[in-house]
């Protein structure tokens, strides 16, 4: 079953900037990769399913709710990180929290004090003194922290060092194994195949492919045929590369990164 569903989704900002037909669900259970580069239409995206934005044609839904009309009752249960996280400066991040939990009346018991522990994040301090990865930190505890079953994750690792970023794409992977659904954007390949299940990738407004990643690597498998100087040259390469060899000429077949598959789809003309 599909628990966020986009079906003709278009908002026109004028100069080929916006959304324009933009179609895919997301299942039960499932994490998406929503990958895209910077103005190809992710957060706007997501802006019509968290709503704060209307749609001007087509239709957007979470869990069988029109994400217009029903925002408020989505926006109370969803798990979200914005693309750029906007804060109470003078609060502390343990005033935020607190604030957070009781917008969405909700008790977070011990899972608060286990995200805070899991991004060595100390809450107690002003947030207007936090840094962009303590600020970030905060962001994920709190969308984190009511054990949602949707969560909507806006380039979620945005500041975070290596270390983070790697305990953040394990948070992911267990929140999955719960069977919860994810829509995850991000710029971020190796967070992304280590993940999701499926990827979309955006381009200019559209949706250029959805798949999963072993699809999209099936279909740009690249196969190159080579002649060496003489047969013995020939097997050693055949047996290096894992190719076929027949005579001096030995075939490899090269499986592509989902970076270099991203590439193939926005690395301009040469990549096409």
């Amino acid at each position: 079953m599909s628990v966020i569903k986009i079906e003709h989704l278009f908002r026109d900002y004028g100069g080929g900037k916006g959304i324009f037909d933009l179609s895919f669900e997301v299942d039960r259970g499932e994490a998406f990769g929503f990958l895209g580069p910077n103005g190809a239409g992710k957060t706007t995206t997501i802006r019509h399913l968290m709503g704060f934005l209307k749609a001007q044609q087509g239709t957007c839904q979470i869990d069988g709710l029109d994400c217009w009309d029903k925002r408020d009752q989505i926006q109370e249960r969803l798990g979200y990180i914005p693309g750029e996280i906007s804060f109470f400066d003078d609060m502390t991040g343990t005033e935020f929290l607190k604030f957070m939990a009781g917008y969405r009346r909700i008790d977070v018991g011990s899972r608060q004090k286990e995200l805070l522990e899991r991004f060595e994040f100390d809450p107690k301090h002003k947030i207007k003194k936090m840094s962009k990865g303590m600020k970030q930190k905060l962001g994920i505890v709190a969308a984190f922290m009511h054990n949602p079953d949707i969560l909507i994750l806006d380039e979620p690792t945005s500041g975070l060092d290596p270390l983070m970023q790697n305990r953040f794409v394990e948070l992911v992977a267990e929140e999955t194994k719960r069977g919860r659904t994810i829509l995850m954007s991000s710029h971020m390949f190796e967070e992304v195949e280590r993940t999701c299940s499926r990827i979309g990738m955006i381009r200019s407004g559209r949706m250029a492919a959805v798949d999963s990643a072993a699809a999209l690597r099936e279909r740009h498998l690249r196969t190159y045929t080579v002649t060496l100087e003489n047969e013995t040259l020939a097997g050693a390469f055949a047996d290096d590369f894992g190719g076929s060899r027949q005579g001096r000429q030995v075939t490899v077949t090269a499986r592509q990164s989902l970076e270099e598959i991203f590439m193939n789809y926005y690395g301009g003309g040469t990549n096409d």
